[in-house]
């Protein structure tokens, strides 16, 4: 259990570590952030295929592929309904709000939805791979979501200063969100503890989230500022490192 505590403080810790750095560097790049973000997003497309899709159908049995493709879809389904109930920025780095009826809710609030919904999968998806009981894999899928959350800390910081929002309240947001990513580990982890026949489910089910939020959010977003080859060969470059890792640390 204390491992998991401290890897899910660690996997929370890293965007404040990324706020930090985009607080220090305030004028970020378009092209800039949507290399970073694409990398982030190739460590996670691997971490969701190599750490969560993969061992869903190892641990499936007769009835893995099913379960799998079951999973994956209602993972999607589940933060697309999300999606459409909670007011928030539809995009991560966007600055135009949904047509929602909660019009009154400030930017700031806005803001800290938008990344509170992008964060709580990826920490679901860490607490899963601890629940499988294979530590050695699930640090590796904790320690990816971690390195892509440092440059994602980052590029979320300018939008929020360019809202009007205070350094001070803008680095509290992030801490928020570093809190929300701590909790989705835990009950991510706690949720296959209790029975271990959910969790090829489980793991489908968390990698179909993220895997949603890299088509719904991620990629549209690094391809929308004419740095689309940029962009692309950074998240392929995410992939291999993560492919990397798993590999020498599997």
């Amino acid at each position: 259990m204390e491992i998991v505590l401290l890897t899910s403080l660690g996997v929370g810790g890293a965007t404040v570590v990324g706020a930090v750095a985009g607080l220090l560097f305030k004028r970020i790049s378009h092209r800039f952030s949507d290399i970073v973000l694409s990398f982030a997003a190739g460590i996670m497309l691997a971490a969701a295929i190599l750490g969560l899709v993969l061992p869903s159908l190892e641990y499936g049995g007769k009835y893995g592929l099913a379960v799998t493709v079951a999973g994956i879809f209602a993972g999607a389904l589940c933060l697309n309904l999300i999606d459409r109930l909670v007011p928030h920025l539809h995009r991560l780095m966007g600055t135009d709000t949904e047509p929602h009826s909660n019009a009154d809710l400030n930017k700031v609030l806005l803001f800290v939805l938008a990344i509170a919904i992008h964060n709580l999968p990826e920490g679901i998806a860490a607490g899963v791979g601890f629940g499988s009981g294979d530590n050695a894999g699930a640090l590796v899928i904790a320690g990816g979501i971690a390195l892509q959350n440092i440059p994602e800390g980052m590029v979320i910081i300018a939008p929020m200063l360019a809202a009007g929002v205070s350094p001070r309240k803008t680095f509290i947001c992030a801490v928020f969100t570093g809190l929300i990513e701590v909790i989705g580990t835990l009950a991510g982890y706690f949720a296959v503890s209790i029975s271990s026949a959910v969790l090829p489910f489980a793991l489908a089910f968390a990698g179909g989230t993220m895997l949603y939020v890299i088509s719904d959010e991620m990629i549209p977003e690094t391809h929308a500022h004419g740095s689309e080859r940029g962009a692309t060969y950074a998240l392929l470059v995410g992939f291999a490192v993560m492919l990397v890792t798993d590999t020498l640390l599997g």
